[in-house]
């Protein structure tokens, strides 16, 4: 059996310390001391907490593998799936995207001049 955390964490490290989704810099107990000091100030919300993102879902099949897995998020991996058919892992990277754009995603939780310093406008 595959240890996701040890996924999650290389997947974190990959990412740059970043969501997959919103592209916000996440804290994982397991952080280095260099994604650590780049998270900035937002970086102990609880709801950027690291968490492992099965692109394909176990209901559907999606194994626990790295190529399956992505580090997202709490925020943005539960509202993927919070609804009854959830978005697809790029549909729904182009909607938070798209409203981070227009400082409607997290806006409660960050302050808009974090979200603005944090944007990736080039997502891969």
């Amino acid at each position: 059996m595959p240890d996701i955390s040890k996924i999650r964490s290389e997947k974190m490290i990959a990412q740059g310390g970043r969501c997959y989704y919103c592209g916000l810099p996440m804290w994982d107990n397991a952080l280095s001391a260099s994604l650590k000091s780049a998270r900035g100030d937002i970086g102990s919300l609880p709801q950027l907490r690291c968490t492992a993102e099965h692109l394909r879902p176990r209901s559907e099949g999606g194994k626990d593998v790295a190529d399956n897995i992505v580090a997202a998020c709490l925020y943005c991996n539960r509202s993927r799936h919070l609804t009854k058919k959830p978005r697809s892992p790029v549909a729904h990277r182009d909607h938070v995207r798209k409203r981070m754009a227009a400082g409607r995603w997290l806006v409660p939780l960050v302050s808009q001049a974090a979200v603005k310093a944090y944007r990736i406008r080039d997502a891969p």
